[in-house]
C-alpha cells in the first residue's frame, strides 16, 4: 500500500491548488454538454398524463433549477414544484444542496409545509439527492460527509421520499461569480487522493456507506448508489459495494447517459446484471420541441427504456439539467433554457414509457 506523510500530502494539494487553471480536466468520466439531439426516437406532441397502468415514473430533479449552470436565481422549490405540474412530472427529486434540499434548509416545520404544497399539487417529492464525498483521505472530511448524510436522510423521512442518491465520492463544483465549473475541483481531487491506493480509498467509500445504510435502515429510506465517477468506474463497481456493505437499505440508481458504454448489448447487460436492485434513475441532456411538436433524444433512451421495462423498474427516471451549458452573445443562457428543456424532457421520456 503507498502511503503520503503529511508534507507530501499538503504538498500536493497546495500544487494542485496553483496550477489549476492550467491543469487539463482529468478523466474522470463527467458528462459533457451533449450536442443538440437530432436522432434517434422521438416523443409524441405534447405532455400527457401517464396512464394507470404505467410502470414508471417521470420525475424532475431540482438541480435543472438551482441557479448553478444557468444565468440566473434559483428557482424556489414552491415554484419548482409547480413547474412540474404544469410539464407533466409525476413527482421532484430535491438537490442536497442550498437553497434547496441541504439540511441547513430544511427544518422539521419547513419539510412539513413543503411537502403540504406538492401534495396540493399532486406531486410527489421521491427523493433527496445527496453530494457526498466519502473519499477523503481526511479523517474530519470524511466524518462532516457522513454527518450531512444522515441529517439528508433526516429530511427524506420527514419529507415522506422513498430514496437518497448517493455517491462514494465526488470533487463538487467551484462557483466564481455564479456558473458552476470543475476546473478548480477535479484536479484538487485527483493531487488530494495521488499516492492512496485504489483499496484504501474505496475502504473509506465503505465505512461511509455502511454508517449511512444503518440512519437510512432507522429513517426507513432507501439510499440509491449512482454509477458516477469518481472511484466507481461501471455499474459492476456499485454493486460490489451494495454486496460488501450488506444492506437492504442500500440499492443502485443505474443511469445510462453516464455508462461508457452505450451499445445495445452493454446498455441490457448492465439492466441485468443491477435487476430488482435498481431503485432510482436519472436522464439528462438538452430537449427542446421541434417543428412539429415533437422532441428527439439520443439512441440510447429506447434502449434503456426498453431495458428497464424488461426488469420490471417501476421507479422514477428524473430529469436533470447538469452540465456546462451553451453560450449565446458570449453569456451563458438563463431560466428560460431550463425551462425548455424540462418541458420537452418530460413528454420525451413520457413518450418512451408509454410506447
Amino acid at each position: 500500500m503507498d502511503t503520503v506523510n503529511r508534507r507530501q500530502f499538503v504538498g500536493a494539494s497546495l500544487a494542485a491548488t496553483a496550477g489549476v487553471l492550467k491543469a487539463a480536466t482529468s478523466a474522470m468520466g463527467e458528462t459533457e454538454r451533449p450536442d443538440s439531439f437530432s436522432t434517434a426516437a422521438s416523443s409524441p406532441e405534447g405532455p400527457s398524463p401517464a396512464p394507470a397502468t404505467s410502470s414508471m415514473k417521470v420525475g424532475l430533479y431540482t438541480i435543472t433549477y438551482l441557479g448553478v449552470w444557468y444565468r440566473g436565481d434559483a428557482l424556489p422549490l414552491e415554484d419548482v414544484i409547480k413547474r412540474a405540474k404544469q410539464y407533466g412530472y409525476d413527482g421532484i427529486e430535491i438537490d442536497g444542496k442550498c437553497p434547496h434540499g441541504h439540511p441547513l434548509m430544511m427544518t422539521k416545520d419547513g419539510c412539513q409545509e413543503l411537502r403540504r404544497v406538492a401534495d396540493g399539487e399532486g406531486i410527489e417529492i421521491y427523493g433527496l439527492a445527496g453530494n457526498n464525498d466519502f473519499s477523503s483521505p481526511i479523517t474530519e472530511h470524511r466524518e462532516a460527509q457522513v454527518l450531512y448524510m444522515r441529517e439528508l436522510i433526516r429530511c427524506a423521512s420527514e419529507l415522506g421520499a422513498r430514496t437518497v442518491r448517493a455517491f462514494l465520492a465526488w470533487p463538487g463544483v467551484t462557483q466564481h461569480p455564479q456558473i458552476a465549473s470543475y476546473d478548480l475541483s477535479r484536479p484538487l481531487w485527483d493531487a488530494v487522493h495521488k499516492g492512496f491506493s485504489d483499496e484504501e480509498i474505496w475502504g473509506w467509500c465503505r465505512d461511509g456507506m455502511v454508517r449511512c445504510a444503518k440512519y437510512a435502515c432507522d429513517a426507513g429510506v432507501t439510499l440509491a448508489l449512482q454509477n458516477h465517477t469518481p472511484v466507481i468506474r461501471d455499474h459492476k463497481d456499485v454493486l460490489r459495494m451494495v454486496k460488501e456493505v450488506g444492506s437492504p437499505n442500500l440499492k443502485v440508481s443505474l443511469d445510462v447517459y453516464i455508462m461508457n458504454d452505450k451499445s445495445p448489448e452493454a446498455i441490457r447487460q448492465a439492466a441485468l446484471d443491477v435487476g430488482p436492485l435498481q431503485a432510482l434513475s436519472h436522464f439528462g441532456g438538452e430537449f427542446k420541441r421541434e417543428a412539429d411538436g415533437s422532441v428527439n433524444g439520443p439512441d440510447y433512451y429506447p434502449l434503456f427504456v426498453k431495458a428497464m421495462k424488461e426488469i420490471g423498474y417501476k421507479g422514477y427516471l428524473g430529469y436533470e439539467l447538469c452540465h456546462t451549458l451553451p453560450k449565446v452573445n458570449g453569456e451563458t443562457v438563463g431560466i428560460e433554457f431550463a425551462h425548455q428543456c424540462a418541458e420537452a424532457a418530460a413528454a420525451y421520456m413520457r413518450g418512451l414509457i408509454n410506447s
